[in-house]
Order: C-alpha cells, then structure tokens, then sequence
C-alpha cells in the first residue's frame, strides 16, 4: 500500500511508464531542470558510483537508475523530502541500487570520502537573494530555490572533493551565472568539457544552462546544439518531447 501524506500525489515518472515518484506543489515536485539534467549527463554503464547532490524527491537518481547499473546515491538537506524520496525509491523497487543520505552537501566529504564518485551530478538552488522579501514564502522552496544552506562555491568544491581524479561533474543552472560556474570550476580543478544552453523558443534568451567537467581533466570545451523547449505553437519541440517522454517506436 502506498503511503501518501499532506497534498502528495503519485506521479508517473514522464517517459519510464513503470516508474512513479511521489511529489508535493507545495514541498516537492521536479521540474524540466532536472530532466534536462539526466539526459544530459555521462553515466557509467555497467558499474561504477554515482552521486546526486540538492537531490529532491530523487528524480535524478530515478531516471538514471534506467541508464545506469551503478548504484546511485542521493543527498537532501530537508528531512521531510528526504522521507518522500525514500519512499519513491521503496516504490520502485530500487533500494538495492538507489540510497538517500539526509544532509548538509558540505559535509558529505567527511561522511562519504574524498574521491569516492564517478559522476556527481546537481540541480543546486540557483538565485543569490539577500532580501528575505525576494524569497518564496514557502521554507521548502525557499531552501531549494535560494542559496540559503549552500553557495554555488559550497556546490563546486563539494563536487570536486567527491569526484575521483577523471570523473565527471554534471550541473544545471542559470545562464547567467555561468562566467562565476567556470571560474568555479577551474578554481576547483574540475575542467569544462560539454556546455548546452536550453532556450524557451527560437528569438528568446537561453534560461536553462547545462554543463558538464572533468575532474583533473585536459582543456577542451564543446558547445553542444542549442535546445528549445517550445515552438512557435507554444508545444514542445520534438527534442524536448523525445527527453521528456521517450523516442516513438
């Protein structure tokens, strides 16, 4: 029997039609961000380590549980989320590959070692927001939207000290805030490899950044095709639908 507390719901997870996840609109609920993100990343196949920081309600390691044999770790600062990824992980009969870890990012070195990882992907809080009155009203999102518990240079080093010497680092972000990620990345000794910028439709700024180093790695970035979530009919363009909701056979 499912467990469902407050307003949660049970959703499927967009293309895996054998996958749900449990979500909240008013604690959790994933977004295209964090999609675009899995998609995007390098995963280890067959074996290997992964870890997902800022994880949520585990939708990153959900959707790479279907790439990836490796297993997956999860790490969320607010207990009551952590509770609601765990239980998703429970429902998908995932708890032999999928753990959750309630916790500060910043101290997952100490907890989990240095090194230790593959791949460490995040979708972190993105917005510097000094005025309390800028902030959500909502402490859940609040946390997970604004650099409250964690900077973008708490993000990236925690990223660097857990990543083995050749393994990569995903992130999704702002595009405006990708001269500070880069000076981050480098700062930390994680070398820009892959770069795309995601774009709401052709003739708008780009609104979604996803960016993806190597630990210890040789300078060589590529800037990937651009991506655009809608077209000019306001749906979504074929690119998107395929990560969204899976290639028609």
């Amino acid at each position: 029997m499912i467990d469902l507390q407050g307003d949660e719901r049970l959703d499927y997870l967009l293309a895996e039609k054998e996958m749900k996840i449990i979500q909240s609109p008013t604690i959790c609920a994933f977004s295209l961000d964090a999609v675009l993100l899995a998609n995007f990343t390098y995963v280890p196949i067959k074996r290997g380590s992964i870890l997902d920081l800022c994880t949520g309600n585990a939708v990153i390691p959900l959707l790479l549980s279907r790439r990836s044999q490796a297993e997956i770790t999860g790490v969320e600062i607010q207990p009551r989320i952590v509770d609601m990824a765990k239980r998703s992980i429970e429902i998908n009969d995932l708890t032999n590959q999928l753990t959750v870890i309630q916790g500060d990012l910043k101290e997952m070195p100490q907890l989990l070692g240095n090194g230790k990882f593959d791949l460490v992907t995040c979708n972190p809080p993105y917005f510097k927001t000094a005025k309390t009155e800028h902030q959500n009203k909502n402490d859940y999102l609040t946390i997970a939207r604004h650099e409250i518990k964690c900077s973008l240079e708490d993000v990236v080093k925690a990223c660097s000290i857990l990543t083995r010497p050749g393994g990569k680092v995903s992130m999704v972000h702002r595009p405006g805030r990708l001269v500070e990620i880069l000076t981050l990345f480098k700062k930390y000794k994680i070398e820009p490899k892959r770069l795309q910028l995601v774009y709401p439709k052709k003739g708008k700024e780009a609104n979604i950044l996803l960016i993806e180093g190597i630990r210890d790695g040789s300078p060589d970035l590529k800037i990937l095709e651009p991506l655009y979530t809608f077209d000019e009919d306001g749906k979504y363009t074929k690119e998107i639908k395929e990560i969204i909701y899976g290639k028609r056979k």
